[in-house]
């Protein structure tokens, strides 16, 4: 959630303000009058310390300006503590930014708060089943995360995908070779790493692509997925203030959430249609099987504990395409914006790939696990930049304490994986780019480390890692075997743009824009 983008000019108009004002003065009586008769209770709780907090409104007045809120979090935990209490509007909300608190919570009491809070993006785009990463958990979640770790997320599942990576990289190859060489233009990064992530996500799950044939460019898909992924960072009243939902009404809000998830429902009923049309035989032999295949042969055959609908196929389908087509494409384009910047690192990653490689024509994925260097680059660009600077929030299900301070019932927790990675008593000089710093360690970003949870850990972590990983590695090793790489008009690396959006996703604020000159041309 990109909560607090309260400059934004979409957010209310002064005829909402008008009907609002006098909403809020009735609520704001009636909790008075209500939180009183409670008072002694809360007195003899022990809440994490935190910043005062408005009538109301809670905190979400400090949390507005033009920095992520990963950092503002950081900023008020340097001043508040590693455990932070902060209300978000009607919402009780802990921060946790030390390695102790998030083992409590995502490893101790990780039942406890393995729940996810509704939100009006996550209703309308999930509202038709349970999502693995947005649902409650429950017996549903569970059987859907099996599902899709099992059946489509499994190590030889994507290993079976192999041969799509490899092709989809080598048409991301032909595409930039064709802007350096024949158009002699600039290459846009940004957009050509997220239209190769939708194009291996629409392969595995489809067997199409959504770019042009042969070609690594943006199609309608693309631009439906970044639609979805913007919703999610969009400030509904609702989500902080349940009693003036319908306000969203008003703004027109609500009409945005339903008008996207109506053309992403479209999409994918059309993609399982045509799934069901086309024979087994006829479809398996042109293009393997692929994960609608899978979920559709399972409905067939009802091999699970739980009958799968429709509705099922769609939410875990989604599910993959906003994890997966994102989080890649923002990994490389964080990766190869540190390489620009750091020269050093830039051409010594790339001499270990050229030695490993040798004379063949590309990087091939069995060839990775050779470079070892390259995983370092990889791990170190994760640290700094993971794609949730904010891991996606938890509820607790019940009273709980963490470090001693109590939790009430139906507490919002959200961890700063951003401020973990880059916290100076875990770190050696954090913010500094150094890939060797994981050389001979244990530290990897499977959830075991609390200082390094890009993907999260317990019972939510991220399924898909792998297939991410995977692509992410075979893309980079290819874009740096065949191109050297520097900025635009002789720039020097170190005066390219870092800046972070403010989204949900961890993303670059400007596109990554880049000369390639190609090996062999």
């Amino acid at each position: 959630m990109d909560l607090f983008l309260f400059t934004k000019s979409s957010f209310l108009s002064y005829s909402c303000i008008l009907l609002i004002i006098p909403t809020i003065i009735f609520i704001f009586i009636k909790s008075r009058s209500s939180s009183s008769s409670s008072s002694s209770s809360k007195q003899r709780r022990k809440l994490p310390p935190g910043p005062n907090k408005l009538p109301f409104i809670g905190n979400l007045h400090q949390l507005g300006g033009p920095m992520p809120m990963h950092r503002i979090l950081q900023d008020l935990a340097a001043k508040h503590g590693p455990i932070m209490h902060l209300n978000f509007g009607h919402h009780p909300t802990i921060i946790i930014s030390s390695p102790e608190a998030a083992l409590e919570i995502l490893k101790t009491h990780d039942l406890v708060f393995s729940n996810r809070p509704a939100t009006a993006a996550s209703m309308k785009v999930f509202r038709k089943g349970p999502s693995i990463g947005f649902s409650n958990y429950g017996e549903q979640w569970r059987q859907m995360k099996k599902l899709a770790s099992i059946e489509l997320l499994s190590t030889e599942r994507v290993k079976s995908f192999r041969l799509v990576r490899e092709a989809e990289t080598d048409i991301l190859i032909r595409t930039i070779h064709d802007y350096c060489c024949s158009r002699k233009q600039t290459v846009n990064l940004s957009e050509m790493f997220l239209c190769l992530s939708n194009n291996i996500i629409g392969q595995v799950a489809f067997s199409r692509r959504f770019s042009t044939e042969g070609e690594c460019n943006r199609s309608e898909h693309h631009d439906l997925i970044r639609e979805i992924i913007q919703l999610f960072g969009e400030f509904f009243m609702g989500d902080f203030f349940p009693s003036l939902g319908w306000v969203d009404v008003i703004t027109g809000m609500q009409a945005k959430s339903i008008a996207v998830f109506k053309r992403l429902d479209e999409f994918l009923e059309r993609e399982i249609d045509d799934h069901r049309l086309s024979s087994d035989d006829d479809h398996n032999s042109q293009h393997g099987e692929d994960f609608v295949d899978v979920l559709l042969e399972l409905q067939r055959n009802s091999k699970l504990g739980f009958p799968i609908t429709a509705d099922h196929i769609k939410v875990i389908l989604t599910d993959i395409f906003l994890a997966g087509t994102e989080t890649s494409a923002l990994i490389l384009e964080w990766v190869m914006s540190e390489l620009v910047k750091d020269s050093r690192v830039m051409m010594k990653v790339s001499d270990e790939i050229r030695k490993v490689v040798g004379n063949k024509e590309r990087v091939e994925e069995d060839d990775l696990q050779k470079l070892e260097y390259l995983g370092f680059v990889i791990n170190e660009t994760l640290r700094l930049h993971p794609p949730l600077g904010l891991l996606l929030p938890r509820e607790s299900t019940e009273d709980c304490k963490i470090s001693g301070y109590d939790v009430p019932k139906k507490t919002r927790v959200m961890v700063n994986a951003w401020t973990l990675g880059r916290d100076p008593k875990l770190w050696e000089k954090p913010d500094i780019f150094y890939p060797e710093r994981f050389h001979g360690s244990p530290i990897n970003y499977k959830g075991n480390y609390m200082q390094f949870i890009p993907f999260g850990a317990g019972r939510r972590i991220c399924p898909g890692t792998q297939l991410g990983i995977t692509t992410i590695m075979i893309a980079l090793a290819n874009v740096l075997f065949h191109f050297n790489w520097k900025l635009p008009n002789e720039m020097p690396g170190e005066n390219i743009d870092m800046t972070e959006s403010t989204g949900i996703s961890n993303r670059k604020k400007s596109p990554l824009i880049l000369m390639a000159t190609p090996i062999c041309c």
